[in-house]
């Protein structure tokens, strides 16, 4: 895997976490116990932090960034689908982001909440907690996300990374 110190910004990755070995890691990041880096995602802690909690799955091809005063924070127990694009917003608790969406600065998008697949959740928009956030621009749909949809598919990401890290190896 591609881990990468940027001067004094050391990311400090869990040792049960996994991290895919086509990842890319560098700068100001962190990541908690059990979750799940795939392959071709970037965390590019350069110009602020970015912190992925317990448990929390990031998928193949996504990008996350953050920016002065405006950190990326994913807590625990999230799922982030493929090729989404998360920038300086809070992913709280126990949501989900769908395949290519995009959540933009200081969103936040709340505990049990979803993205759907493809929206755009533009700079400081709230998703609250149990809703669902649809279309570009997302437009908020009150009480549609499926927490425990959301908390199954984080805890098959969790035993993916148990079995990747056991099984997974090179064969060229």
């Amino acid at each position: 895997m591609a881990i990468y110190a940027l001067g004094d910004q050391v990311p400090s990755i869990h040792p049960e976490a996994f991290v895919h070995p086509d990842a890319t890691v560098i700068g100001s990041v962190t990541i908690g116990s059990e979750s799940t880096i795939w392959a071709s995602t970037v965390l590019r802690g350069d110009f602020g932090t970015i912190t992925i909690g317990e448990r929390s799955s990031i998928q193949d091809g996504t990008v996350i960034h953050a920016g002065p005063g405006f950190p990326t924070i994913v807590g625990n127990g999230c799922v982030v689908g493929h090729l989404a694009h998360l920038e300086g917003c809070t992913l709280e608790d126990d949501s989900l982001v769908g395949s290519g969406s995009i959540v933009l600065h200081h969103a936040v998008i709340g505990t049990g909440a979803l993205v759907g697949a493809n929206a755009v959740v533009p700079n400081r928009m709230v998703v609250p907690a149990g809703a669902m956030a649809l279309g570009i621009p997302a437009k908020v749909r009150e009480g549609g996300a499926n927490l425990e949809m959301i908390r199954l598919s984080a805890n098959e990401y969790v035993g993916n990374g148990h079995r990747y890290r056991r099984e997974l190896r090179r064969i060229d």
